[in-house]
């Protein structure tokens, strides 16, 4: 197995190469506003320290950000009478959180670069790397200079954002739609070895599943009754406030919580990817960081594209 250096060394290879694609650079804010980064990452792990939780909650913001229209930022937009904000999409909906810290980071970052030079969709981008270093996981050079979009669509958020409730096979269309294959689905799937999910997504599982260990399934079912309780919480992991492989390990148990979680293992295409990461953790390090990278280039505003949103809740007007 490759050291850890070799493999931040490789994760560094692949942002240049990415750089070179999408003309987005890890250096794009170094002389327009050089504290831009360490003032993210401030904020990020006050944020994470005071709430464990708020680290997967960031890291879910700027996935459901890319995989509708592309990283630019339109998830973040409140309902105006010509926005039909992605925010009451089904994914989101009483259950994306963390909105008031991309405030505090967007106030912090314009006040220390002296004016809105940041952009939303980057502060999104960087949030989630430093969301996910905060509890333990790997880092990455995230490549920078999107702009923000102004519109949201609410509509494509329901179609393009995957459901809890989908198979394998409609798991890799949905990634495939957005150019990212099965290796870069397991591995952005690891995410969920941080955070929780709510009853609603996981509780047809629980209660009617096949390919679930019994045992585990009692364990949840005491949490999330057949009726009510819609919104109570259970770890989506044994460790929801540490990056690892939990997660991978719980799917060769039968212990995935999401339907969505224990199609990747469930002899099926994907099952030899799971195995490996159970036995690799860097492995699952390293394809981590090159599918996030990947999945930040969804699409991305540059150039005079979209704007630089003095509030990242509105349009500028």
């Amino acid at each position: 197995m490759a050291s850890r250096a070799h493999i931040f060394l490789q994760i560094f290879f692949l942002s240049a190469l990415a750089t070179t694609a999408f003309s987005l650079s890890p250096d794009y804010y170094a002389n327009i506003c050089p504290e831009a980064l360490p003032t993210i990452k401030k904020v990020v792990e006050a944020a994470v320290y005071k709430e464990r939780r708020m680290g997967a909650s960031l890291l879910r913001l700027h996935f459901h950000d890319c995989f509708v229209n592309g990283c630019d930022a339109s998830n973040l937009l409140d309902p105006t009478p010509t926005i039909d904000s992605e925010k009451t999409a089904v994914a989101n909906n009483n259950s994306a959180r963390g909105f008031e810290v991309i405030d505090q980071i967007k106030a912090a970052v314009d006040e220390v670069c002296g004016g809105p030079v940041v952009s939303c969709a980057d502060i999104l981008a960087v949030a989630a790397r430093d969301s996910v270093v905060a509890l333990g996981g790997p880092s990455w050079e995230v490549l920078l200079g999107r702009r923000d979009s102004t519109t949201a669509n609410r509509t494509l958020a329901n179609l393009d954002i995957p459901s809890p409730f989908m198979d394998l096979p409609a798991l890799i269309n949905n990634f495939k739609n957005q150019g990212l294959n099965e290796k870069d689905l397991v591995a952005l799937s690891g995410g969920h070895t941080i955070g929780f999910a709510q009853c609603r997504t996981f509780r047809q599982r629980i209660y009617n599943a096949s390919n679930i260990d019994p045992v585990f399934a009692e364990e949840r079912q005491a949490t999330c009754p057949r009726t009510g309780g819609d919104t109570n919480l259970s770890p989506l992991d044994p460790t929801p406030a540490l990056f690892d492989t939990a997660y991978f390990n719980n799917l060769v148990k039968q212990r995935g919580l999401l339907i969505s979680d224990q199609a990747l293992f469930n002899g099926s295409s994907t099952d030899y990817l799971v195995k490996i990461y159970t036995l690799y953790p860097e492995a699952f390090w390293y394809d981590f960081a090159r599918s996030i990278i990947k999945m930040g280039n969804i699409k991305p505003l540059t150039g005079n594209q979209g704007q630089i949103r003095l509030n990242c809740r509105m349009v500028n007007y």
